[in-house]
């Protein structure tokens, strides 16, 4: 969400910096999610709206850390669908692809991997799946929503600013949605295998991943009908 930082010789990062950028931050993204899931369900004695309050409060610091912290080398995107829309910038289109390709791999699986490593710290058992159906037209209208929000955020906010709104804007959308905001195929992955507070049933994700998709386009078409480049532009 940010632009790669210029080396001295002139030149953005390495691949392999990138990549291991977006596997680090999503993992670290979900361990904050599915982490602070945990621990608000143990602490709150059964109060909801405490546990969410608190799952919000660790995902938005969390998110505006990773941003600033890894913007600078792969853009810190941690979402398939804000890959496909800013895409890693390069000449060729045979390498756009293959990188973005690559981006996304690396936000699966750390997604999956964040997953793993809240459960152990938790003393939970790493491999498991979750139980919480999360369905319907409301649930799929509200991640259309997240995501068509969180995409406009991402390609009209100033550079320097991004970070902040990306993360602000998140934390309100836990609370304005019915769906809690996941706005992220690589969070649906990871929270699919956790059967905690963040968690989604498999049988629900594809509903979600749809969802968020309708959204992302949405989220491109707004920013099209405000005049479409701003200072987001060069971002990613």
């Amino acid at each position: 969400m940010l632009k790669p930082a210029t080396a001295a010789q002139g030149q953005e990062p390495r691949l392999t910096h990138q990549l291991v950028a977006e596997f680090v931050g999503t993992a670290a993204l979900l361990c904050a999610v599915i982490g602070s899931g945990i621990m608000a369900e143990r602490l709150s004695a059964g109060n909801m709206g405490v546990a969410l309050l608190a799952n919000t409060l660790a995902t938005v610091f969390a998110l505006y850390v990773l941003i600033e912290l890894l913007g600078p080398v792969s853009g810190a995107h941690f979402n398939p669908l804000v890959t496909l829309v800013l895409g890693p910038k390069t000449a060729a289109s045979g390498k756009r692809t293959r990188r973005t390709l690559l981006f996304i791999t690396c936000q699966l699986l750390g997604a999956v991997a964040g997953a793993w490593l809240a459960h152990a710290m938790f003393d939970m058992s790493v491999l498991q799946f979750s139980g919480k159906i999360r369905s319907g037209a409301g649930q799929w209208l509200a991640e259309a929503v997240a995501t068509a929000g969180l995409i406009l955020v991402v390609l009209r906010a100033p550079a320097a600013k991004a970070p902040a709104m990306v993360a602000c804007y998140i934390g309100a959308a836990y609370w304005f949605t019915a769906s809690t905001s996941f706005a992220n195929p690589a969070a649906v992955l990871g929270r699919m295998f956790s059967d905690s507070f963040a968690g989604i049933a498999p049988a629900s994700a594809p509903g979600f991943v749809l969802a968020q998709a309708a959204g992302a386009l949405v989220g491109v078409a707004l920013h099209q009908a405000l005049g479409g480049s701003q200072a987001s532009a060069g971002k990613g």
